[in-house]
């Protein structure tokens, strides 16, 4: 409840119909809804600039959604939650939105859309649509408290949010937090939305980094950094009680803290700290089988030289080092190649930890799917608080799902708040 002291200097507050914390994708695409329905929309962020995490994305041209988008690529406590989203405003909505202005795209692997250019035109594009839609939009400003008035029946003058900025302060009938997760935290993500969900009773989910680089103990350190830079294709395996397989086949790319790359991207959303992953270095190669028909006509080289006609040459000589195996491939009998095979296409290892919040694409868990209204993104148990985006329990697969979701989860909300 508002105190007598805010209430008596309410008439000098600045009052909208609604106040969204968060100009990211979610945020500006609920504001250009909102403001479309003749509501009086701001939209507050700390950064200095809107849309941050759109204009650094897909190496600055914005994996902006994915034509194969659907509930089963995302992981949450409820992936059906976003079903309803995704139906109401799909990817095609999108595209046409970025078709109607002329900003040149296409298509990479696995559904993936990006922009040909920079991805500051996707950025542009919502700006100009806030703008048209007559948002207002404030930049650099934080928030340092928000209150719910509990009298705002009795004096309709007054918002139902109260929010306290650094030097002002302003109410609203409708709060959307649109604020994002912890993931890459130099960029200014905190746990801000987690803190104003618990303020109002609001569940959250136990979160992590999710589309993140793993890391390694010393003793597999040392074996993969060495390899760092190298680049190839395969596929990475998981399994747990909890999210059942989970397999991706992508590029994987050693680094000197770990291994990287789509599929370690994809496989780090589903892995937990102690569980093993598996790894196919060769995709769509048999190691053994081939060592074996190699052996009549490159018998008299040697085991690591055939190798590298088949993996990049400096993973082979590690991969028959680790075996403790060497010598010519005739010398080789068919329990080593098999052995050497095995290594290459059913790599087994257990990372240490991932690189953390730092380098996360994304932030897995958050606001509970079971506290929202599915259609409007509003709290069931706090009129007019909605949550939309990253920061709800809703994690999207690498390739543009993230930015369905934002587009999505903002669009409904919109259409209500």
């Amino acid at each position: 409840m508002l105190s007598d002291n805010k209430a008596a200097t309410s008439t000098l507050m600045k009052n909208y119909d609604v106040v969204i914390i968060g100009a990211g994708a979610a945020g500006m695409m609920c504001a250009i809804e909102a403001g479309k329905r003749g509501r009086k929309v701001l939209v507050i962020d700390h950064a200095k600039k809107p849309g941050e995490k759109i204009r650094i994305s897909g190496g600055g041209r914005c994996n902006f959604t994915n034509i194969g988008t659907k509930f089963d690529k995302f992981l949450s406590l409820n992936p059906r939650f976003c079903i309803s989203a995704l139906k109401r405003y799909s990817q095609h909505d999108f595209i046409k939105l970025v078709e109607q202005y002329e900003i040149a795209y296409h298509e990479k692997a696995l559904g993936q859309l990006f922009c040909d250019g920079s991805a500051q035109q996707i950025v542009d594009m919502l700006l100009r649509e806030m703008e048209d839609a007559g948002v207002e939009l404030r930049l650099n400003t934080s928030v340092d408290r928000v209150e719910r008035n509990e009298n705002v029946g009795e004096d309709t003058e007054q918002g139902q949010y109260w929010i306290g900025l650094e030097h002002h302060e302003i109410t609203a009938q409708s709060l959307v937090i649109a604020s994002g997760a912890k993931s890459i935290p130099k960029m200014g993500a905190t746990g801000f939305g987690y803190d104003i969900a618990r303020q109002f009773d609001v569940p959250v989910t136990d979160t992590r980094p999710a589309l993140v680089p793993l890391t390694f103990s010393d003793d597999t350190l040392d074996l993969v950094k060495p390899l760092s830079g190298i680049s190839v294709e395969s596929t990475v395996r998981h399994q747990s009680k909890e999210l059942g397989k989970a397999s991706f086949d992508e590029a994987l790319l050693f680094t000197h803290r770990g291994l990287s790359g789509p599929s370690i991207l994809q496989i780090s959303s589903y892995w937990r700290e102690g569980d093993e992953i598996t790894a196919d270095l060769a995709r769509g190669k048999n190691i053994s089988d081939e060592l074996k028909t190699m052996r009549s006509d490159a018998g008299k080289q040697s085991i690591a030289n055939v190798l590298a006609r088949l993996i990049p040459a400096k993973l082979a000589q590690m991969i028959v080092d680790k075996a403790g195996i060497s010598g010519n491939l005739a010398d080789q009998n068919n329990a080593k190649l098999e052995q050497i095979g095995q290594m290459v296409n059913a790599w087994r290892l257990k990372p240490a930890g991932s690189e953390g919040y730092r380098t996360a694409e994304v932030t897995l868990g958050g606001v509970e799917t079971s506290a929202l209204n599915a259609k409007t993104m509003q709290a069931k148990n706090t009129d007019g608080l909605y949550f939309i985006g990253e920061v709800v329990d809703m994690t999207g697969w690498l390739g543009g799902y993230n930015f369905q979701w934002a587009w999505s989860s903002g669009w409904v909300c919109g259409q209500d708040c």
